[in-house]
Parts: structure tokens; C-alpha cells; sequence
């Protein structure tokens, strides 16, 4: 029972975060202790385990996908969107600078604790994780394409927005926006849902295909990373992350479009202008609540909590 609110609570949390721009339920899942675990479930949901499914062999189906870990951890993530991020999406509205004040500090320290499960800092692993934190910088500073709704780029967007979903310090909302298509896949054809307008079905059906092929094929690719050269994929990750410090930064002036949605004006951010604080009494919450969520994962880290499975059976 225990394990099972452990998973729910990080399931709830890579929900959370999920919500906010610029933060990845895999950084989450990183800086929690289950990434590889997470990887290695989805890697194994194979035609083999669908044989198994369609054979009613349900325990060997359970087993061979770690479908307990996946039902807690995805009931944990579905339940956070429907309830907890509304909370956070609030917080984002009327506390903007405490709220990336808080995960910057959480992710600060993530990146000392995560950086610890490399087991020596050859060159390899440095360079690694000088390139993770270069890509995802590179990232952050790059210019919005332009809209493109033709199949293939449509599949490309899902392949590449699940794969940025997955991979730590990444945000798959952000990547769609440098991809250009932001407000066509996540505003204009998730608002036509509700009208079951056809171009909204046309427009989400190939993004959705990409999105299963870019999780199916990427986590078999992390898992033989990881198990090939896990050093290098660790601090690969963690440069990842420490870049990703970047987007969350909580003091920056947000870069706004404004576009037509459904007869409305509407407005979204195609980038960041970040600047240093006055040191002012809001100032100083501020470095207090990243200071809460340095130490969030500082007690999580000594309570086992944010220590790979492996780690803690040990």
C-alpha cells in the first residue's frame, strides 16, 4: 500500500507539472527515482504482451508490462490534471514568480542529487552533460517556426513532442511551439473537439499516431541507453535539466503573440526576456519558496523517496 501511494503522489506530481510551461513530466519522473523504471514498462508493451492480453492471460500481461506501477503512477498523473493542476494553474495566473520560484529550486537541487547516480565523472559523462545542458539552452533561445498542417509534419510533431514529453527537461508544449504548431494541435483542434468540427480530428489523429511511435520507439531506445551506458545517460539527462533552469528562471517578461481562435483574440508566448530582481520584500519570498523546493527533494532524497528502485531494494 505504501508503494502505491508513493507512486499515486509522483504520478500526481509529473501531472502537475506538466501544466506548467516549460517543465516536463520527466524531469518529474528523473528527480523522483522511477525514470528508467517508467522507460523499461513502456519499452516492454510489445506484440508480446498484446498476445498475452488477447490470450486473457491477464497476470502474465500485468507482469510483463509492470502494470501495477503504470496503473498508479497514470492514475496519480490523470487525477493531478483534473484536480490538482487546476490549483496550479491558478497559482500560475496570481503567483507566477513563486511558483517557477519554487520548481527552480526543486530543480536545482535535482540536478546535484540525479548528478550523484553517475558512478564515476569520467570525461565521457562530463561531456555529456555539457551537451544535454547546451541542447536544451539551444533550445529555449530558438525562434518559433512556422504553422504546417500537412501529415508527415503533423506525425514529426507528435513523434518529437512526446519524445521532449519523456525526456527530462524538456517540455512537449514548448517544443510545439518552436515547431510552429502550438496553436493549431493544443488551442484551435482541442477546442473542436467539442464540436467534433472534422479538421480538429484530422489535424489530432496523425499528432496522436507520431505520439505512440515516439513513445513506443524512444523508450526502447533510452532502455538500451541506459543499460549500455548509463553513466553517459544520466549526466546526458542531467545536462538536460540544469539547461532547462533556463525557461524556469522566474524572473523574465514573457514575448507575446496574439492570434484568432474561435471568433476570440487570444495570446501566446513565443519566448522570454529574463532580467535580474530588485532585491525587494517579493524578491525575498521568492528565493524562500525556491529555497522550500530545494529542500523538498533535499528530505525526498534522505527518505529514499527520490532514489532509483534498484537503490532503495538494496
Amino acid at each position: 500500500m505504501k508503494e502505491r501511494i508513493s507512486l499515486f503522489l509522483k504520478g500526481a506530481a509529473m501531472g502537475a507539472a506538466n501544466v506548467i510551461p516549460g517543465v516536463s513530466g520527466g524531469t518529474v519522473a528523473f528527480i523522483t527515482g522511477i525514470y528508467e523504471r517508467l522507460i523499461n514498462a513502456v519499452k516492454s508493451i510489445d506484440g508480446k504482451a498484446v498476445k498475452l492480453l488477447l490470450k486473457r492471460d491477464l497476470k502474465g500481461f500485468s507482469e510483463k508490462i509492470d502494470f501495477p506501477f503504470l496503473f498508479w503512477l497514470g492514475l496519480g498523473i490523470v487525477v493531478s490534471i483534473l484536480s490538482l493542476a487546476s490549483l496550479l494553474e491558478y497559482l500560475f495566473e496570481h503567483q507566477e514568480v513563486y511558483v517557477w520560484s519554487f520548481f527552480f529550486g526543486l530543480i536545482l537541487s535535482s540536478i546535484y542529487f540525479v548528478g550523484k547516480q553517475v558512478g564515476h565523472w569520467s570525461v565521457g559523462p562530463v561531456v555529456g552533460f555539457l551537451m544535454g545542458a547546451a541542447i536544451a539552452i539551444g533550445v529555449a533561445l530558438l525562434k518559433p517556426g512556422a504553422e504546417n498542417d500537412s501529415i508527415p509534419y503533423l506525425l514529426l510533431c507528435g513523434v518529437i513532442a512526446m519524445a521532449s514529453m519523456i525526456i527530462p527537461g524538456l517540455s512537449g508544449s514548448f517544443v510545439l511551439l518552436l515547431l510552429g504548431n502550438y496553436q493549431l494541435i493544443m488551442i484551435e483542434s482541442v477546442s473542436g473537439l467539442k464540436s467534433l468540427d472534422p479538421r480538429a480530428f484530422s489535424i489530432l489523429i496523425p499528432v496522436g499516431i507520431g505520439a505512440v511511435l515516439g513513445l513506443l520507439l524512444l523508450s526502447r531506445l533510452l532502455a538500451w541507453v541506459f543499460k549500455t551506458y548509463h553513466d553517459l545517460a544520466v549526466a546526458l539527462l542531467t545536462g538536460f535539466v540544469a539547461g532547462s533552469l533556463l525557461i524556469i528562471w522566474p524572473w523574465k517578461h514573457k514575448i507575446l503573440e496574439t492570434f484568432e481562435a474561435g471568433g476570440k483574440v487570444k495570446e501566446k508566448v513565443i519566448g522570454y526576456e529574463w532580467y535580474l530582481p530588485e532585491m525587494t520584500a517579493s524578491t525575498g519570498i521568492a528565493v524562500a519558496v525556491m529555497a522550500a523546493g530545494f529542500v523538498a527533494v533535499w528530505l525526498m532524497e534522505k527518505s529514499g523517496a527520490g532514489l532509483p528502485e534498484e537503490k532503495r531494494k538494496k
